[in-house]
């Protein structure tokens, strides 16, 4: 459920109308190969949790395999993009209960969201997973009811519905924009599937870390292609993919509830996306908070950061991850024709993909330092070493070549990510100079755990 929480969101209730209007019934392959490629990155990453369970992930393992420049890059982008996500979501959810309520300024809300949320989070983990079951719980039913229903309306069987597959083909094809649209489908979506690694980090937290990790890893596939290509699926067969409605005017998932006759339809949609949109907020603060504390304990973040309470909750870096989203808002507000907020927005448009390059290439090289035994010992194991992960890498290539060549809007998101690891960059030598310092400091518990072979902690 946690899986479930962190990926199906606003992106998949609202966004995917763009991609279907972009892509067309072909959509679905679209939603399908970005599945793959998540689902080949979550199983090398299950690989090494399931051998190691770390609430650090794989920024612990990156700086295990690869070194502490790894670990410090995928995990400052981490917590970033996060962040971000925190502030996107605290917006959209206030702009929806300003909806609602509209004598109370949209900012408040959002700020009221964050404080909610941060509360949540600083009880406790077991509250953070509570809350979390339960919203993630509403947006399940409403998917099950979608599909259920939409299955039933696409054959003919729903009360003045016609069979409606032909929608598949008609219209101008199944791919009536192209192949090459197709691929660039891919490059949208797979940014839907990003939070999938949340399960991971929640279930070093747990108390069996290993066997939560398996589970969610081998069955993520499965949630995969039935909550997001089923739902699409089930769209553009129910729908012609040229007359779904601009998403900005009414979502897609609205549009085929209200087909179906359902009373109430755009109300239940909108308190739906308001529950997707809390589930994601909480969601993202648990990950940045434990992301942000994990840098901190390996000395790649100020130390403060790393404090816990008597719970576990890393505190410091609860509030400190929430103090970004506060920032981010309010320069939405005061400064909405700045382009600050968007070009925060959009600087950490590459982070999913940078995540699952450092997986890929973290889990070939443990891999390959391991013994036959070493590897016959793996609890859980990525197919065909190396080269599902070296094909994972080469997709991710594709993936920003086509975002290049893809419209203004991708290649910002392209040039602002890399303005973000430029920052990064310039940081790195500061960073290193204090790892040293600290390494002869403490020489015998550093070193001792610098001195650790890959393969032996694996």
């Amino acid at each position: 459920m946690i899986t479930l929480g962190g990926i199906i969101g606003a992106s998949l209730f609202v966004g995917s109308g763009n991609v279907i209007r972009m892509v067309g019934p072909a959509a679905v392959l679209s939603y399908l190969l970005g599945g793959i490629l998540v689902f080949f990155a979550m199983r090398m990453l299950g690989e090494m949790a399931a051998a190691r369970p770390t609430v650090g992930s794989f920024m612990e393992y990156a700086r295990v395999g690869l070194g502490d420049w790894a670990g410090y890059f995928v995990g400052w982008l981490y917590w970033y993009f996060w962040v971000g996500v925190i502030a996107f979501e605290a917006v959209v959810g206030g702009s929806i209960l300003s909806g609602w309520f509209p004598g109370i300024p949209l900012w408040l809300m959002s700020f009221i969201l964050i404080m909610i949320f941060t509360a949540t989070n600083l009880i406790s983990v077991r509250s953070f997973g509570e809350v979390e079951f339960w919203l993630a719980s509403v947006k399940v039913a409403v998917i099950i009811v979608f599909l259920v229903v939409g299955a039933m309306f696409a054959f003919g069987l729903w009360p003045n519905a016609d069979f409606s597959f032909p929608n598949l083909w008609q219209h101008g094809g199944f791919a009536p924009q192209g192949a090459g649209a197709v691929i660039a489908g891919v490059a949208v979506v797979i940014f839907s599937y990003f939070g999938t690694e949340i399960a991971v980090m929640a279930a070093a937290e747990s108390e069996n870390p290993s066997k939560g990790i398996r589970q969610a890893t081998v069955t993520i596939i499965w949630r995969i292609l039935l909550f997001f290509v089923g739902s699409i699926f089930l769209i553009v067969a129910i729908v012609p993919w040229n007359e779904l409605p601009d998403p900005e005017v009414k979502a897609p998932f609205a549009y085929v509830f209200g087909l179906f006759g359902l009373p109430g339809a755009d109300l239940i949609m909108s308190i739906v996306i308001f529950t997707a949109v809390c589930s994601v907020l909480n969601s993202g603060l648990y990950s940045a908070a434990r992301m942000f504390s994990a840098l901190a304990g390996e000395g790649l973040a100020p130390r403060i950061v790393a404090r816990k309470s008597k719970n576990g909750v890393p505190v410091v870096a609860v509030i400190a991850s929430t103090l970004g989203g506060y920032a981010a808002v309010i320069v939405n507000f005061v400064a909405p024709d700045s382009g600050i907020f968007d070009f925060i927005m959009n600087s950490a448009g590459l982070v999913a993909l940078f995540v699952y390059v450092f997986v890929a290439i973290t889990q070939m090289r443990l891999r390959s330092r391991m013994s036959p035994e070493e590897v016959s010992n793996l609890k859980l194991k990525m197919w065909l070493h190396p080269w599902l992960g070296i094909s994972v890498v080469v997709a991710v290539v594709a993936i920003v070549v086509v975002m290049l060549f893809s419209g203004d809007s991708s290649r910002t998101q392209v040039w602002t990510s890399l303005v973000a690891v430029a920052v990064l960059a310039v940081f790195w030598p500061l960073v290193r100079r204090n790892l040293t310092l600290r390494k002869r400091a403490t020489p015998a518990t550093v070193s001792g755990e610098r001195t650790e072979t890959p393969h032996s902690t694996l």
